[in-house]
């Protein structure tokens, strides 16, 4: 086989290579499956829980797409406005800083007292963690559009809204599909936060009740169904973003 062809199995096979020596590990070491149990077990788990793993799946991947969607639109538009004015930006960077670092964990309460227990903590909650990257990326790839482009463009008589719209809104296409997908584990993240404290649905909350009985199978078999989910989000942004900005990656291999 050619090395086309090797690139395109190696994630497969180092799955597989990986949970076979997870197997293995488990067998050859006698690990109590309370510990750590074997893809065996966490097989056996997904077969025999296929039902409620589904639904509260759907649940889970239904709130992180609209948290994910609300930091798409919010943190665009946000990041548009801080990245067309210098001045915006200096006066909005402490304070987007400083919301970064406040820990989303300790958000959750607060949701709970606003909203009560239900559907919005857990996208409110994937929202506010995956809403930063977005902004920052995107005010980054229009602040730093370099001056003699500016000046080129100014010269031919372009306004500021036609130097936004033609040279710096293409130009951060590849600083957001980088944002995004950051953006998208950190909003499933947020989405199982908030169903672990603040829902009576989804695989967070589904993890929950699971090591309240002590069910480390079925906790593990929630986690690779997450896993599984995430992947299959982030080659999405992936197809979208080799639609859209192959010009960047073409680019790229031009001047290598």
């Amino acid at each position: 086989m050619n090395r086309s062809t090797w690139l395109k199995l190696a994630p497969y096979l180092f799955t597989l290579g990986f949970f076979a020596i997870w197997e293995i590990a488990c067998r050859v070491f006698a690990i109590s499956g309370f510990i750590l149990p074997p893809p065996s077990a966490i097989w056996a788990a997904l077969v025999q829980y296929q039902k409620p793993l589904y639904t509260n799946a759907f649940h889970t991947l239904w709130m992180t797409s609209l948290g994910f969607g609300l930091s798409i639109v919010f943190g665009l538009a946000l990041g548009l406005l801080v990245g067309s004015s210098k001045l915006i930006y200096a006066g909005l960077n402490p304070l987007l800083v400083g919301f970064n670092s406040i820990p989303k964990v300790a958000v959750v309460p607060i949701l709970v007292i606003w909203f009560g227990v239900g559907w919005l903590p857990p996208v409110l909650t994937a929202f506010v963690i995956s809403f930063f990257p977005i902004v920052v990326n995107v005010a980054t790839g229009l602040a730093t559009i370099e001056p003699e482009t500016e000046d080129v463009l100014k010269a031919l008589g372009a306004s500021r809204l036609d130097i936004m719209t033609k040279v710096g809104i293409p130009r951060s296409l590849p600083y957001l599909f980088g944002a995004l997908k950051v953006s998208i584990t950190l909003a499933y993240v947020g989405s199982v936060i908030g169903e672990q404290n603040a829902s009576n649905l989804g695989l967070g909350n589904l993890i929950t009740r699971a090591s309240a009985d002590f069910n480390v199978p079925l906790i593990f078999a929630a986690l690779l169904v997450l896993a599984v989910l995430g992947v299959f989000l982030v080659a999405i942004v992936d197809i979208v973003e080799n639609r859209m900005t192959g010009w960047a990656k073409r680019s790229q291999m031009g001047n290598a």
